[in-house]
């Protein structure tokens, strides 16, 4: 794979600077909300995926959901 110089790079972070791509979100195909979370917990969701073979998104839901049940218990 090649390599860009600085020189590229910059030019390459000027054009879109001033020109950024048009996107119009009514047309995205995924809709996915960004969450921000610790190592602690990357690590653990990265280590279940791959002994699992769910994506880490499976998980999630997964550990949202049984705390739903157990407050609903209570």
């Amino acid at each position: 794979m090649e390599t860009m110089t600085e020189e590229e790079a910059f030019a390459l972070d000027e054009y879109y600077t001033k020109n950024p791509p048009k996107v119009d979100p009514s047309k995205a195909r995924i809709r996915v909300p960004m969450v921000r979370i610790d190592n602690i917990t990357a690590k653990y969701l990265t280590e279940k995926a791959r002994d699992t073979h769910k994506k880490p998104a499976e998980i999630i839901s997964n550990l949202v959901r049984e705390q739903i049940a157990l407050q609903s218990v209570t």
